[in-house]
């Protein structure tokens, strides 16, 4: 069975979408969240469904022996970066090479890059007055948002939708996706 290590900075919705469809589809298992931030929600998703979590900073993410230690003992197969906002470091991505993926919410390259991220995406969508946005699920390499995507999927965007409009419907469509594409990608790894 693979092993999946989620990244994540913020609520942790994704994440805990990800641990439950693989308790039910049993290709994979989350065995570990990361967070760089101490009062990230994720933390108690991750305790209330008994996931070790690993609260780590700047310092620790970016020594390649910390880093590799923690995810060497968990026997890692696969990254994901739910909502997780630092720059992911250049060891770890030659150590994971085509293992770590990415869930952005916008159709990149449209709304990608440093500072885009979660309401800033949403409401650049609305303010540049665009008639379709949705999510990118993508490898990551050196560069925010810059790998090659692996899949997108669309909504339509109405003129009269705010950014928590937009926000309510790229989260409905992370929630359905992501789970099904990171268990593409296991069953294509072997």
């Amino acid at each position: 069975m693979k092993r999946i290590a989620i990244f994540a900075s913020g609520s942790g919705s994704n994440a805990e979408n990800i641990i439950k469809y693989f308790r039910t589809n049993k290709s994979a298992d989350v065995v570990l969240i990361l967070s760089n931030n101490p009062d990230a929600f994720v933390l108690n998703r991750a305790s209330r469904l008994n996931i070790k979590s690993i609260v780590f900073n700047k310092q620790q993410i970016n020594n390649p022996h910390w880093a590799t230690t923690n995810l060497l003992n968990y026997n890692i197969d696969l990254i994901v970066l739910a909502g997780y906002l630092w720059k992911f470091p250049t060891y770890l991505l030659k150590k994971y090479q085509n293992k770590v993926i990415n869930l952005h919410p916008s159709l990149l390259p449209k709304y990608g890059g440093k500072g885009m991220y979660g309401t800033n995406v949403h409401k650049a969508v609305v303010f540049n007055k665009e008639v379709e946005s949705g999510i990118t699920i993508h490898y990551v390499n050196e560069y925010y948002d810059q790998g090659a995507i692996i899949f997108q999927a669309k909504c339509q965007i109405l003129e009269s939708d705010t950014f928590s409009d937009v926000a309510d419907k790229i989260r409905k469509l992370e929630l359905h996706h992501l789970p099904v594409v990171v268990s593409k990608i296991i069953y294509k790894d072997g």
